[in-house]
């Protein structure tokens, strides 16, 4: 868009090339695509040049812009050719603000006043021509905006245009979804540009290597420049670096971002008087849709700020990204719109292929509440039955439909409500929306407006330190106090003037639209009016741990432990970061047990909570009053169901593991039994399955009827135990266990020896003297398991491990007796042990 201080009217550009093809496209043909560079001229010629067409004899143009501050400024501009004031010819709409005459032919409009000029006149009546201007930038309401447009083109209203406008578009899927619509292109003129790479040292922030690159330059006497910072806290940042970087003094330093005062974008556009020079600091509000004049040099850190919306949490956080391709390509030719230029890019020429060719939609990524409000009044419930270019994600849209029914803006068949149709018509997010309409039949209606126009804007204070509070009971006193004209002074930080006047007006906007002149309504406390707009973000403080919060919703929030909010039992938290396992909160309020009961009083339920507590390893049985995951009383439930009990028993024997039930060594030694048996497919099968993951998993069936009315780990005894496990077989399978897995076997000594299971194959430690006479390996499973035999010294120490008794033996006892023999003389040690007695005893007899 244009901004100039000399009469353009004379001045010839790139766009002027195509009007007249513009022109007779438009006459026959329902749509069009207008791809054009930046400065080609086209925000501001193409409307002035369309406004006598035939067809548009006596109809308005609307031009869609994607900014407050843009479209301000095309209108100013385009009225400027005119020789008129705006609000004649050309005038302007934006939220809370409006300059528009009874001959206004040309309206520049924010994309979100469109829709609601669509929802009160779907027929668009006396509109011939809707123009989308900066389309690639593609806003959640410019999609909703087209959608719309082409659901009532052709049909509501005949006879009307639509003209899609962008520089970096790829105008092929537009043109799909405009029925084929013919596509002009317009060259620009484009001085050279050189590109030059600075590397951020990993020792330097972003602001510090934006800050050197811009003194750098401005000592250079290279020209006005143009930085971009992805966020109004680096351009602060930046600025404080600038300042003590004693520039040059015919230099000035120009902040630019959206939540600015209109004065001050204002000047930051406008070229700086005679004789002096401009560092213009902007986010990307300065890429495509304003032009800047004057600037010879760009400085791109190569980052943007963009919200990213979790259904799943139901909150927004905004994340730092790299431009893409397509954006720095727009940020570097700002540098050469009045001669060869120098765009600064603070990152490495081998990184830029790698870029995203374009900017994700928004409708893609964000919070589609709003969207769904809109589609509900223009009665759709399925965004499908609409022409979108991308269709809006099922999950966000759902999240998004589930909100407006916990809003009251849809009733119990998803279909509108009266409610709905007032929140819609408020100039805020739906949330806020049906807060002051809430607060409004409380006979609250002034401090919310005041709280929705705090939220809707720029935080109005200030903190100077690393501390902060985030109290929205400070801002509103603030605000009050501003109202009254008194001083107000707050610990560690400033009140920004600028930011309450603006508050202070939108409020006062609203409080109009609400008819609430004369009716300031009765004070409350905030929190009371965000747990209207926010009951997913109601907030109580977990036990014993001030500033760590549960939400409604189920996920966690914390604030700074030394926020006087960090102590507070319950809050409501609009503000938060967006991390979806605990999010920050940046902006909350306290609020009150017995306020909240009172709001809720038809959400809030008493729900039996039958479950394991961890901590006393035993079933807790309460019954909570509960709104969502917060819990507001709870009482003991003295006899609470024994199927619950049973379950909650189970449940806590899965978290903490098999292991914690009494098991002993017998009935470990039973389970090794029977899963050997199940590994060797033995005879008298199938044997269960009583491995741990199979026990763990099937702990319904065994164990369950065992329980009884358990409500301990401790009330579990082995014994009742060893009857769970044992009852996976039946009578016949456990008589054969003991045939085929016998716990001990007879040795040839006459003694009983304990079978050892507990690893991969079975193993029978038995002393080597005890053996004598045995030729075979003794094995079990009806000879299918050799045992492993651990052949021990008169010290139970191994000598041996074998499952070839006759090869030890042979080859293997002979260098034993000679190791042995002398150590332990006393005892047995036969040349011949196939035919030696065994013996058990531990020294051998003495013969006469």
């Amino acid at each position: 868009m244009q901004t100039r201080t000399r009469k353009p009217s004379a001045e010839r550009l790139p766009v002027h090339e195509v009007l007249g093809d513009l022109r007779k496209i438009l006459n026959v043909a329902s749509c069009a695509l207008l791809v054009a560079p930046p400065g080609a001229g086209k925000t501001t010629i193409v409307p002035l040049a369309l406004l006598e067409e035939v067809r548009l004899a006596g109809r308005r143009i609307l031009l869609l812009a994607p900014r407050r501050l843009a479209a301000r400024a095309a209108a100013r501009y385009m009225a400027s050719i005119l020789g008129q004031k705006v609000g004649q010819t050309v005038g302007y709409r934006v939220r809370m603000e409006s300059r528009i005459g009874p001959q206004t032919r040309i309206e520049v409009v924010t994309e979100g006043v469109l829709t609601r000029m669509l929802q009160n006149d779907p027929a668009l009546t006396g509109v011939g021509l809707v123009i989308f201007d900066e389309f690639h930038e593609r806003n959640l309401d410019a999609d909703l905006g087209l959608a719309l447009c082409r659901d009532v083109q052709g049909v509501l209203n005949e006879d009307l245009r639509l003209l899609v406008m962008s520089a970096t578009l790829d105008p092929a899927p537009v043109a799909a979804l405009l029925d084929d619509a013919p596509v002009i292109r317009c060259d620009g003129r484009m001085f050279p540009v050189e590109t030059r790479y600075c590397v951020r040292p990993a020792t330097q922030s972003p602001e510090q290597a934006m800050a050197g690159v811009i003194r750098q330059s401005a000592r250079a006497g290279e020209g006005n420049i143009l930085a971009f910072l992805p966020g109004a806290a680096e351009i602060r940042r930046t600025v404080r670096l600038l300042e003590a970087a004693n520039l040059p003094d015919d230099w000035t330093i120009a902040p630019l971002y959206g939540t600015m005062p209109r004065d001050r974008q204002d000047a930051a556009i406008t070229p700086p008087p005679e004789g002096r020079h401009k560092i213009v600091l902007a986010t990307s509000i300065a890429e495509t849709s304003l032009t800047i004049e004057g600037i010879r040099v760009v400085v791109d850190g190569g980052l943007q700020r963009a919200p990213r919306f979790d259904p799943g949490s139901g909150m927004t956080r905004l994340v730092t990204l790299p431009v893409s391709r397509a954006s720095a390509d727009q940020r570097r030719g700002r540098a050469g719109r009045l001669g060869p230029g120098i765009c600064y890019r603070l990152w490495r020429e081998a990184d830029t292929p790698a870029l995203a060719a374009h900017s994700r939609p928004e409708i893609l990524d964000v919070d589609l509440t709003a969207l769904a409000l809109e589609l509900a009044v223009w009665g759709v419930d399925d965004p499908a039955v609409l022409n979108w270019l991308d269709q809006p994600p099922a999950a966000a849209f759902a999240h998004a439909r589930q909100l407006l029914a916990d809003l009251d803006a849809l009733d119990a068949e998803g279909k509108i409500t009266a409610h709905g149709r007032r929140m819609a018509e408020l100039p805020l997010h739906p949330r806020l929306a049906h807060m002051v309409l809430s607060a409004m039949d409380a006979n609250m209606g002034q401090p919310a407006c005041d709280l929705a126009a705090i939220l809707s804007e720029r935080d109005p204070i200030h903190f100077t330190g690393r501390w902060r509070d985030a109290d929205l009971k400070l801002r509103l006193e603030a605000i009050g106090a501003y109202r009254e004209k008194k001083q107000f002074r707050i610990h560690d930080g400033t009140v920004d003037p600028a930011a309450v006047r603006r508050i202070l007006n939108v409020s006062a906007v609203l409080q109009h639209r609400l008819n609430m002149k004369g009716r300031p309504g009765k004070r409350t406390e905030p929190g009371r009016l965000l747990a209207w707009a926010y009951p997913d973000r109601i907030a109580r403080q977990r036990s014993g741990s001030p500033g760590r919060f549960l939400l409604s919703s189920g996920s966690g929030a914390f604030l700074d432990p030394s926020e006087p909010l960090g102590a507070s039992t319950f809050l409501v938290a609009p503000q938060l970061d967006g991390n979806r396992r605990e999010a920050g909160i940046f902006l909350a309020a306290a609020a009150e047990k017995e306020d909240l009961l009172d709001q809720f009083a038809h959400r809030v339920q008493w729900r039996d909570n039958v479950s394991w507590d961890s901590r006393r390893q035993a079933v807790s049985a309460l019954r909570e009053q509960v709104l969502g995951a917060i819990v507001f009383t709870t009482e003991t439930i003295r006899n609470p169901p024994s199927e619950a009990v049973t379950n909650a028993m189970l449940a806590g024997i899965r978290s903490t593991g098999i292991d914690c039930l009494p098991w002993t060594r017998k009935l470990r030694t039973w389970q090794a039994r029977v899963t050997m048996l199940a590994r060797i497919d033995a005879p008298d099968g199938p044997w269960p399955d009583v491995g741990d993951i199979a026990l763990t998993e099937r702990l319904e069936v065994w164990l369950a009827p065992f329980l009884g009315d358990m409500r301990r780990l401790s009330d579990l005894s082995s014994k009742t135990l060893s009857d769970a496990l044992l009852s996976h077989l039946d009578w016949k399978q456990q008589r054969r266990l003991d045939k085929l897995a016998p716990t001990h076997l007879t040795v040839p000594s006459g003694s009983r020896r304990p079978i050892d299971y507990s690893g991969s194959e079975p193993v029978l430690a038995v002393r080597l003297q005890e053996m004598f006479g045995l030729g075979a390996t003794p094995a079990i499973a009806g000879g299918r398991v050799p045992l492993t035999l651990h052949l021990l010294s008169p010290a139970s120490r191994p000598v041996q491990i074998t499952r070839d008794l006759a090869g030890f033996w042979q080859n293997g006892y002979p260098e034993v007796k000679k190791e042995l023999k002398g150590r332990y003389p006393k005892h047995a040690w036969p040349d011949d042990p196939m035919t030696a007695p065994p013996t058990s005893r531990v020294k051998a007899r003495r013969h006469n």
